[in-house]
């Protein structure tokens, strides 16, 4: 079994009788075991060997072994021997439903092609596509059999994710004893890759995120990957707390067991695929369900969502589909930046799509606390950020330049009649307001040249159909960005036209606002 990628889904457990059961149950472990509990020598004299098998085949790093056409063929005469994902699933109680699993090719010839969810006949909106009943899905709550300790390790250090992130590299370890094993599998010819088979940034190679410059996108995936460095660091926690772990899994503690790569690629599957349940308990709000995401597609502009019922999660369509066409539900109200971090792809028709102006009050400025009170009072921080949707870039200029104007107060008497005014009012001479405007044009003017391609150049690269998946993926991001940086430049540029004398120079500003 080739689990290159089993980053993103599946919690459970052993198959024990005919059910999964609990990876361990925690309440009779103290929290002071959490400080003071040493790691055994023992299990120090067994690292090596596990730090072996972990990296070996049995859990590869995603994208370092390329799959030859002979693996691909012993794969696919094993899946013929033993049934597809689907066909498990009615083995073990899911109701009929009127969805059948397709395959597309990858854009990777060293990779296999991928698999989606498609309806198996006519669907009207409305109509209930699947229904997967409690016993084939897993929450944290079902991974840790206690809701009360994991509510405690999502507030401590850990999120669900890192620790469905552990459950499923435990159970990668069993094997076919794994009552997932089914689903894993299809995890593994996945490869973490979603519906434009493109991998998370937080996998990319160094020369591949250079593909972001320019985009705070960049910077967002690096700070992530401390993120997931920290909760790795943390694993131990979760073995410790779990009183029967060392039983059902006879394998090292967490950090001895499995390198930092293989949980970050572990982390980056859980996280591509997690369903967020609404209305349910905090231990069961992050579920894996098998047909769910990566095999459902996401788009913004879609209603349809996977939903809790009693004693299971079903997905009703929002929109009439052709037997065979590709099933999305919706991924939320995210930015293409989080889409591409969080999934791989970007959504050329997300209305949720948004950059982010940051602007704070200067701190040596004498009149600080008097703005920061006056900003306050209007709904707005000493450092605030507002953020740009697409289509509304008019309308976000035009939210900034009160606050902007505030920072520009210079004279005492000016900032007591601001304070004793009600609502964001300043008083605005030409020469302030020149000021304003020429700074937030120099800032969007300065964030479009650190792109190292302009807006033209991106949509020719975006004509041509020979380009490699992660370069377009990450060019479609950046040309968006770029888009809604130039309408705000050239909203901020129709406001200094209006001015109505063009000569008048800017006013000083020795403790303007700060723009990043």
């Amino acid at each position: 079994m080739d689990f290159a990628y089993i980053h993103n889904t599946c919690i459970s457990s052993p198959i024990r009788s005919s059910s999964p059961r609990p990876l361990s149950c925690f309440s009779r472990v103290s929290i002071s075991i959490l400080k003071t509990t040493r790691i055994p020598t023992a299990f120090r004299r067994i690292r090596f060997r596990n730090m072996c098998s972990a990296s070996g085949a049995d859990t590869l790093v995603a994208g370092s072994r390329k799959e030859d056409g002979k693996s691909r063929e012993v794969f696919s005469k094993k899946e013929e021997e033993s049934g597809d994902l689907k066909s498990w699933m009615h083995s073990q109680g899911l109701p009929p439903c009127k969805v059948v699993l397709e395959e597309r090719p990858s854009h990777d010839e060293n990779y296999r092609s991928i698999h989606y969810v498609a309806a198996s006949e006519d669907l009207q909106a409305g109509d209930v596509a699947f229904v997967v009943p409690n016993s084939l899905f897993v929450t944290l709550e079902r991974v840790l059999g206690n809701e009360s300790i994991a509510e405690l390790l999502t507030t401590n250090k850990l999120s669900e994710l890192a620790c469905l992130a552990l459950y499923l590299m435990y159970e990668k370890k069993q094997g076919k004893k794994s009552f997932w094993y089914p689903y894993i599998r299809e995890l593994d010819r996945q490869r973490g890759r979603g519906q434009l088979a493109v991998e998370s940034p937080l996998l990319w190679s160094e020369a591949e995120l250079a593909y972001l410059t320019g985009s705070p996108t960049k910077a967002e995936v690096l700070e992530r990957a401390e993120g997931i460095k920290r909760e790795y660091n943390e694993l131990d926690t979760v073995w410790f707390m779990a009183g029967s772990l060392f039983q059902q899994y006879p394998y090292d503690i967490p950090t001895e067991a499995f390198p930092f790569e293989i949980f970050k690629q572990a982390f980056v599957a859980v996280q591509s695929c997690v369903v967020h349940l609404q209305k349910v308990s905090l231990a069961r709000r992050f579920a894996l369900v098998p047909l769910g995401p990566p095999l459902l597609a996401y788009r913004s502009n879609c209603k349809a969502m996977l939903t809790a019922v009693e004693g299971a999660v079903q997905l009703v369509v929002d929109r009439p589909y052709k037997a065979g066409e590709s099933i999305a539900v919706w991924c939320g109200p995210q930015p293409n930046s989080k889409l591409l971090l969080n999934y791989g792809f970007v959504d050329e028709d997300n209305s949720y799509d948004r950059i982010v102006v940051e602007a704070s009050l200067n701190t040596e400025d004498s009149l600080y606390q008097d703005k920061r009170m006056v900003a306050q009072r209007n709904g707005k921080l000493s450092i605030q950020v507002f953020r740009v949707h697409a289509g509304n870039e008019k309308e976000a200029v035009s939210d900034m330049l009160p606050y902007l104007r505030l920072g520009y107060v210079s004279d005492p008497s000016e900032m007591q009649s601001v304070i004793s005014s009600q609502g964001p009012i300043c008083p605005v001479s030409p020469c302030m307001e020149r000021a304003v405007l020429d700074q937030l044009a120099d800032y969007f003017k300065g964030r479009l040249a650190g792109y190292p391609t302009t807006l033209c150049e991106d949509e020719a690269l975006l004509t041509g159909s020979n380009l490699e998946p992660k370069k377009r993926v990450a060019t479609q991001l950046v040309k968006l960005e770029k888009k809604m940086l130039n309408a705000c430049l050239q909203a901020t540029d129709e406001l200094i036209n209006q001015l109505p004398d063009h000569t008048v120079s800017p006013c000083p500003a020795p403790y303007a606002p700060l723009l990043k």
